[in-house]
C-alpha cells in the first residue's frame, strides 16, 4: 500500500489534464475515454455521498443522487462580464405563502438567473475522474471530477473529499477578466428538504468552507433504500488567496450578484433555514484578473463527514478515514488541500493501469464499461472498522431493498477487489462471518445479510437463501487464497466454511424450492445454475483444505464435486445445451457460475459443457445481449460478462460484450448504470447505483 497520504510532506508542483481519448499521455495524465454514459459520476464517496448528470450536457439537468433526489450543484463562469452556465440548473421548489389565499403552495423557480450556458465540447471518463471541456465566449474551460477511490490505499480511499478541477485558458490571444463561480446547498445533508438546516462558515489552516447540515442530526436513526443521509455535515471547501471567497447566501441574491458584479454579497457566518422556505446558497468564487493562452488553474473541494458511519451490532461506528476519531473534518480537508497534486499524480496512474489491462483483456467496449463501473461500484460501500479493529467493507443493495452486506451482491462485486485489494472483499465476508461465529446467526447455512443500511445489526430479508448464500461465502474465500497464493484467511475461518460446505454437499445436487441470487425471477426448485454454485462451493472447500495441507479432506470434497458435476451432466442435458431446471425439458439458463472451474482452476466440468452453451448463447442473443434465461426477455448485465468470460477467444468474448456497450450507451434510461434490463429496447427493469458492476472485472482474473 501506499503510504498514509494523511501526513505526507511531498509537494508536487504543477496541474495535469487528462482530456485525450485514448491518446499515449505523459505519467501525470489519465487516458480517458469517451462514451455517452447513462449517468456521469461527478462527487461519489459512500452510498449517501453519491451524485451525477443524468444529461449529455453538464448543464441540461440538476445534479442529483443516485436515488434521484436533487444535489445541487451549479457552475457558472464570468467572462469580460458575461455569464455562462456551465454545470448543473436552477430547480429548487420553495412553498411560498400567496397571499390572495393564505395557502401554502408549491411553486418552481420564478427565474433563472444563470440563464446562459456555456458550450459542452466533451466530457470522458477514466476509472477516478470525469472530464468535461467548454467553450465560453473567447475562454476555454476544462473540469475535472475527481474521486481518489484506490483501492491500494485505504486511507485514501475512505476519506470523504472529492476534487472539482477546473483550468481557464484564453483561445483568442486576449486576455479576459474572468470569475469562477461553484455554489451547493444543504440539500446534500438531509434526507427531505422540509428538514430544518444549520450552515456555518469555518476556516482550517489555508482553507475556507461552508458546511451544512440538519439540527436535528438524528445520527444513524434512518435506514431503508430510498433514504439519504440527514446526519453529519456537507463541505463546500477552498484554499484561502487574495482572489477566492466562500461565502453564505440566498439563492438567488448569490447568483444576481455574481452577474452583476464577479463577486459575492456581504453573507452571514451562520443561518438557520427550512429549504422550502428559504434555499441558502453555499457559494465559492475565484477571480483571474487576465486569462491568458497561458492556463490559469485551481480546485474546490466537496466533502461530507458522516460523524458516525454504520451502526453494527448495536455499535456506532466511525468512518476507517478517522483512525479511531484522530483525525477530523479539518484534517482531512488540510490533507486533501496539501496532497492534491500528489493524489491526481496516483490517480492518473491507476487510471492508465486499469485502462490498459482492460483494453488488452476484452478490447475498447469492454475498457469502457470497466471504466464506468469502478467508480459506482466503490461508493456503494462504506469502509469502517468494528470495536476490535477488523476490517469492515459494508455494501448497500441500492435500489433492490436497501440490505447491508448482502451474501449475493458481494458474490458479483467480488472481482473488482479480487483484482486491486483482497482486504477488502475480506472487509465485505468479515461481517456473515462474525454473524454465525459470534452465535448471532444459528442456521447451517449463511445469512443472506446483517441488516438494513446503514444498521447492521442483524438479517433483515425475509427469506433465506440457504444454497447461494453457502456457495457465494466459499466460493469467494477460495478465490481470496487463490488472489493471495495462500489460505490463512480461511483457516481463520475453518469450522463455519466447514458446516456451510457440509450444507452444500447434502443439499446443493438438486436445490428445492428456493430463491438464488436472481430473486427478482423468484423461487425455484431444480436450478441447474445453482447446482453449478454448490458444486463449486465443494471444490473451492477441497482446494482450500488442499492449500492447508489437509489431504484426505481435499481429496474427498474434490472427488465429491466431481462426481456432482458428472451426475450434473446426465441430469441437465438437452440435446445442444442444458437445461434452466433439470425437470424442464426445452428450457435453458446462462450458467454463469460455472466461471469459477476457469478462474480457480478447479477442473471440474468438462471442457464440453462451456463449449455447448456458448454455441447456444450465441442462438439467443438480442438485440442488447442474451437474456438471463428462457422465461423472459430481460437480463443482468454482470452475469453477460461472467458468461463472456466462459470463452477462450477474444472475438467470442466480444460477441457478447457488444451488445451490453450498446445497451449501457443506448438506453433511454438516465441513472446511474443498472444491471437489470429489457434485452430488446434497453430499458431499465429495476436497479441502479449498485456495486455488482464490479463483476464485470472477472475477464481480469482469469
Amino acid at each position: 500500500m501506499h503510504k498514509n497520504l494523511y501526513f505526507s510532506l511531498l509537494l508536487f508542483a504543477g496541474f495535469f489534464w487528462g482530456s485525450c481519448q485514448q491518446n499515449v499521455p505523459n505519467h501525470n495524465e489519465s487516458i480517458t475515454t469517451e462514451l455517452r454514459a447513462p449517468a456521469y459520476p461527478l462527487i461519489t464517496i459512500d452510498p449517501y455521498t453519491s451524485a451525477w448528470s443524468e444529461t449529455d450536457n453538464l448543464f441540461d439537468s440538476p445534479v442529483r443522487h443516485w436515488t434521484g433526489k436533487t444535489h445541487s450543484l451549479i457552475g457558472a463562469i464570468r467572462v469580460d462580464g458575461k455569464v455562462y452556465r456551465f454545470m448543473g440548473k436552477e430547480d429548487i421548489p420553495l412553498k411560498t405563502l400567496v397571499p390572495l389565499s393564505g395557502k401554502e403552495t408549491w411553486e418552481g423557480n420564478q427565474k433563472e438567473v444563470f440563464a446562459q450556458t456555456a458550450v459542452q465540447n466533451s466530457v470522458s471518463l477514466s476509472a477516478t475522474q470525469t472530464h468535461y471541456d467548454f467553450t465560453c465566449g473567447p475562454v476555454d474551460l476544462k473540469l475535472q471530477f475527481v474521486s481518489p477511490l484506490l483501492p491500494d490505499d485505504l486511507n485514501l480511499l475512505s476519506r470523504p473529499v472529492n476534487y472539482i478541477n477546473y483550468q481557464v485558458t484564453s483561445t483568442d490571444e486576449n486576455k479576459h477578466k474572468v470569475q469562477i463561480y461553484f455554489e451547493t446547498t444543504p440539500q446534500w445533508a438531509v434526507n427531505d428538504v422540509s428538514q430544518e438546516v444549520q450552515v456555518t462558515e469555518g476556516k482550517t489552516g489555508n482553507i475556507n468552507f461552508v458546511k451544512a447540515g440538519t439540527t436535528e442530526q438524528p445520527i444513524l436513526k434512518k435506514k431503508g433504500d430510498n433514504v439519504r443521509i440527514d446526519w453529519g455535515y456537507v463541505y463546500l471547501a477552498a484554499n484561502k488567496t487574495k482572489n477566492s471567497s466562500v461565502k453564505i447566501g440566498n439563492y438567488f441574491t448569490s447568483k444576481e450578484e455574481f452577474v452583476q458584479s464577479g463577486t459575492l454579497a456581504p453573507g452571514v457566518k451562520s443561518m438557520t433555514a427550512i429549504m422550502t422556505k428559504s434555499m441558502p446558497a453555499m457559494s465559492c468564487i475565484e477571480n483571474f484578473d487576465d486569462v491568458s493562452s497561458k492556463s490559469s488553474d485551481g480546485f474546490i473541494m466537496i466533502g461530507y463527514d458522516d460523524m458516525k458511519s454504520i451502526q453494527y451490532f448495536g455499535k456506532n461506528l466511525d468512518a476507517w478515514w478517522t483512525n479511531k476519531g484522530t483525525v477530523t473534518m479539518n484534517n482531512a480537508l488540510q490533507a486533501a488541500s496539501t496532497e492534491h497534486d500528489l493524489v491526481m499524480e496516483l490517480c492518473a496512474k491507476f487510471d492508465n493501469k486499469l485502462w490498459k489491462e482492460t483494453l488488452k483483456a476484452g478490447g475498447k467496449n469492454y475498457a469502457d464499461l470497466c471504466v464506468l463501473a469502478f467508480r459506482q461500484s466503490i461508493a456503494a460501500h462504506k469502509l469502517v472498522k468494528d470495536t476490535q479493529g477488523n476490517l469492515l467493507f459494508l455494501s448497500k443493495e441500492n435500489f433492490s431493498n436497501g440490505s447491508i452486506g448482502t451474501v449475493d451482491v458481494t458474490y458479483p462485486s467480488a472481482p473488482l477487489f479480487l483484482k486491486y485489494n483482497t482486504d477488502l472483499l475480506k472487509g465485505m465476508l468479515n461481517p456473515i462471518f462474525y454473524f454465525s461465529e459470534s452465535g448471532k446467526w444459528t442456521k447451517p447455512f449463511a445469512a443472506h445479510d446483517v441488516g438494513t443500511y446503514p444498521q447492521a445489526n442483524g438479517q433483515t430479508y425475509g427469506g433465506d437463501m440457504p444454497v447461494e448464500e453457502c456457495g457465494n461465502m466459499v466460493i469467494m474465500t477460495a478465490a481470496i487464497a487463490e488472489r493471495e497464493g495462500n489460505a490463512d484467511y480461511a483457516s481463520k475461518h475453518w469450522n463455519v466454511l466447514t458446516t456451510w460446505a457440509n450444507y452444500l454437499l447434502e443439499n446443493g445436487l438438486n436445490p428445492e424450492n428456493q430463491l438464488c441470487t436472481d430473486d427478482f425471477a423468484g423461487h425455484i426448485a431444480h436450478n441447474t445454475n445453482l447446482s453449478i454454485k454448490a458444486i463449486m462451493g465443494i471444490a473451492s472447500y477441497g482446494k482450500l483444505a488442499k492449500m492447508l495441507g489437509k489431504t484426505d479432506i481435499a481429496k474427498k470434497y474434490s472427488s465429491e464435486a466431481k462426481k456432482m458435476a458428472t451426475q450434473w451432466v446426465e441430469m441437465a442435458s438437452d440435446g445442444d445445451h442444458f437445461r434452466l431446471t433439470f425437470n424442464r425439458p426445452g428450457t435453458w439458463s446462462q450458467k454463469y457460475n460455472l466461471v469459477w472451474d476457469k478462474v480457480l482452476k478447479l477442473n471440474i466440468f468438462p471442457k464440453e459443457v462451456e463449449q455447448k452453451e456458448i454455441a447456444y448463447y450465441l442462438t439467443k442473443q438480442n438485440k442488447y445481449g442474451l437474456p438471463l434465461d428462457n422465461r423472459r426477455t430481460y437480463t443482468k448485465a454482470d452475469w453477460i460478462v461472467w458468461t463472456a468470460s466462459l470463452t477462450d477467444d477474444r472475438e467470442t468474448f466480444e460477441k457478447f460484450i457488444g451488445p451490453l456497450h450498446d445497451f449501457v450507451t443506448e438506453t433511454p434510461d438516465r441513472v446511474p448504470m443498472s444491471d437489470w434490463y429489457e434485452t430488446t429496447d434497453a430499458k431499465k427493469v429495476g436497479f441502479q447505483a449498485r456495486s455488482v458492476v464490479g463483476g464485470y472485472f472477472i475477464k481480469l482474473l482469469k
